[in-house]
Parts: C-alpha cells; sequence; structure tokens
C-alpha cells in the first residue's frame, strides 16, 4: 500500500483537466477546468438556510453530503470527460466553515488516492481572483485586487500568480456580512446583498445622512488605516435610525431609501480604498472577486471613476458566487507548477492566503 500522509509521494500532473470542488459555505460545486477555460460547472445552491436568515453550519455539511456525487457526476458529463481522463483534483481547503470543508476535503482526498491523482488544497479567496481570470484573459496580473464577499474584504496588489502584497482589510465586518445584517434589520429576505440592491434601485441614497468609515482626508498613505475598512459603524448607524423609524411605524416606508443609503456608504467606502491603491502603485487595473462583485452600483461606480485610461474586470453572476471552476483554476496552475498537497490535507477554517505579504516593499 502507498504511504499516506505527509510522506505521500509526489505524483505527477499530466497537463490535462482537472476537477474542483467546493463546499466552503452553502453551495456544493463540482467543475471541469482545462487549457481551454471551463469544460463544466455545475452549483447546488442550499435553499434551507432562508428561513433562519443565514448559513447554519450543521445544515450546510449535510447538504454538501447530499449534493457532492450528483455535482461531480452532473460536472463529468456536461465535460464529456471521462475518470480516467480527469489529470488532477483541486478542493476548497478553507477558509469557511470547517464541516461544510471537511466533506469536500474528505471526497478530494478518497478520489484523488483511489486513482493515483495529484491533489491539491486551494485558498477559497484566491480562487475568487482566479474566477475572474477565466471569463476575462486580460485579469492577470499585475492588478488591484478588491475581494468581496459575506466573509472577506481584501485589498490587495497581486504582483504575480501566487504573489500578493496586502494592502488592506476590514477590520470587523466584512461587506457581505454587513449587507446580510442590515437587510434582516429592514425585514428583507436573505441573502442580503441581492436583496438591499434591489430595494436601493426605489430609494433616496441621500435621504439619511449615514458615515463613511475609516474614510477622511487626514489619513496618510503610511498608515494601515488608509487601505483599512470597517462597517460594524455604518451597520449600526442603519441599525439605529431602523430603530427610530419602527418606534413611529415609518420603517416600511423608509426601508427603499435606507437601503439606498447604506448600499452608496458601502460603495463610496470600497471605490475610495481601491482607488488609494491604484494611485499609490501606480497599477490602473482592477479585479473583483466575491459575491458582492455582483453589485451593479458598485461595478458601475468603479469603471466610472477609473475612467478611460483604467481598466476593470468583474465576475459574472455566476463566478462571483461560490464555485468549483475557480477552485478547479488555481489548481490546474499550481499543480502544473510542481506543486502538490500531501494526502494529511485538513479543512482550516482560518486559512491563511497563500503568498499573501504585508511588506510595504
Amino acid at each position: 500500500m502507498r504511504p499516506t500522509g505527509a510522506d505521500a509521494p509526489a505524483l505527477g500532473f499530466r497537463d490535462g483537466p482537472v476537477l474542483g470542488i467546493e463546499t466552503s459555505c452553502d453551495e456544493t460545486s463540482a467543475a471541469v477546468v482545462d487549457e481551454t477555460g471551463i469544460r463544466a460547472l455545475a452549483i447546488a445552491s442550499q435553499d434551507a438556510h432562508a428561513a433562519f436568515g443565514g448559513v447554519v453550519p450543521e445544515i450546510a455539511a449535510r447538504e454538501h453530503i447530499r449534493s457532492l456525487d450528483a455535482m461531480v457526476r452532473h460536472a463529468m458529463r456536461e465535460a464529456g470527460v471521462g475518470r480516467d481522463e480527469i489529470a488532477g483534483v483541486g478542493v476548497t481547503a478553507g477558509p469557511g466553515l470547517v464541516g461544510a470543508l471537511l466533506v469536500g476535503v474528505n471526497w478530494a482526498k478518497a478520489y484523488a488516492f483511489a486513482r493515483d491523482l495529484p491533489l491539491l488544497g486551494v485558498h477559497h479567496m484566491e480562487g475568487h481572483l482566479y474566477g475572474t481570470a477565466l471569463e476575462h484573459p486580460a485579469a492577470r496580473p499585475p492588478f488591484i485586487g478588491l475581494l468581496v464577499s459575506g466573509g472577506h474584504t481584501l485589498l490587495l496588489e497581486a504582483r504575480a500568480w501566487g504573489r500578493y502584497r496586502l494592502l488592506g482589510q476590514t477590520r470587523d465586518d466584512a461587506a457581505g456580512e454587513a449587507f446580510d445584517k442590515v437587510a434582516r434589520r429592514l425585514g428583507l429576505a436573505y441573502p442580503g446583498g441581492p436583496e438591499i440592491q434591489r430595494a436601493a434601485s426605489g430609494g433616496d441614497a441621500a435621504r439619511f445622512r449615514l458615515p463613511r468609515p475609516m474614510l477622511t482626508g487626514r489619513d496618510d498613505p503610511g498608515d494601515r488605516s488608509y487601505y483599512d475598512m470597517s462597517f460594524s459603524g455604518l451597520k449600526t448607524a442603519v441599525a439605529r435610525i431602523a430603530a427610530e423609524r419602527e418606534a413611529d411605524g415609518t420603517l416600511e416606508e423608509a426601508v427603499p431609501d435606507l437601503a439606498a443609503g447604506f448600499q452608496e456608504a458601502v460603495v463610496d467606502v470600497l471605490i475610495a480604498k481601491t482607488l488609494r491603491a491604484v494611485e499609490q502603485t501606480g497599477c490602473r487595473r482592477v479585479v473583483l472577486g466575491g459575491g458582492v462583485a455582483r453589485n451593479s452600483r458598485l461595478r458601475k461606480s468603479l469603471s466610472e471613476r477609473l475612467g478611460s485610461s483604467g481598466e476593470l474586470y468583474a465576475p459574472s453572476p455566476r463566478l462571483a458566487t461560490d464555485n468549483a471552476a475557480m477552485i478547479a483554476a488555481v489548481a490546474r496552475h499550481r499543480l502544473a507548477n510542481g506543486e502538490r498537497s500531501s494526502w494529511s490535507l485538513n479543512a482550516e477554517a482560518g486559512l491563511a492566503f497563500p503568498g499573501l505579504v504585508q511588506d510595504p516593499a
């Protein structure tokens, strides 16, 4: 029997289709990616969480167990690829809900081990960078990356694939998390991002005075606050106004205006921080990734502010949400460069971003 664990042999990678597995939160996804791009992508979104106003980890893990085999079969069938044609396996190893991650990691390890395939554990947020590049060939380093999701908000400089400099990040709530929490306070459905955007379309963003946290003219490029973000105070400001309106019975009519004001405040902060990065680095290529990248107001405003001398690349809705195509793309690139994960690969809820440094150079 072959050795397992950290001493497992580094299996060779022959160029060919890579199977990707994604189970970090509440999407169960499998995909096949090769040198031509996405051959197939299957995603099963979990509806069971809506009644709870957020993702329930135990439910998410059980749903992944029920759905993953079917998603893999669907992706392989759609790609027209047989099991013997798969050249490697990539799987989200973190960050995410540890129980959900374990379903995908253990499935991928078993599949790769049984078929003598090289395995690669992938960082979920690096996947979002590669996801945009799958649809836009020009979305490649060097670029400024703005990753905005339910669990993370990161601003980074990508000097090359696998070489990233952290510029800023949220100090509390992620942008997507703030959208969800504000939507819940306003009585809107889960997930909150699309609901806030829908409500905001009929609202007056200027009606309520809302803060733009960590955004002042006194910020200095040498300070962490120059690029860092915070959305907790903004969320609290909306909740305070909502409570006042609820007390006098006018909350329902105020929801569109509150949604519009909140969305505008988040977008203003994200754009201002991104443009600071563009100015300081001299790199005018910007790549968006993550679920909040679907927000049309963010995309439109950032494109306008960058102007004709800038480049903005954003993923389509199916690649902005959690998906296995982006995981397979990362795995294919890293496997081709000789990287491998051992059979001791484990799920890590707080997995460190690979190649990410914080030095100012």
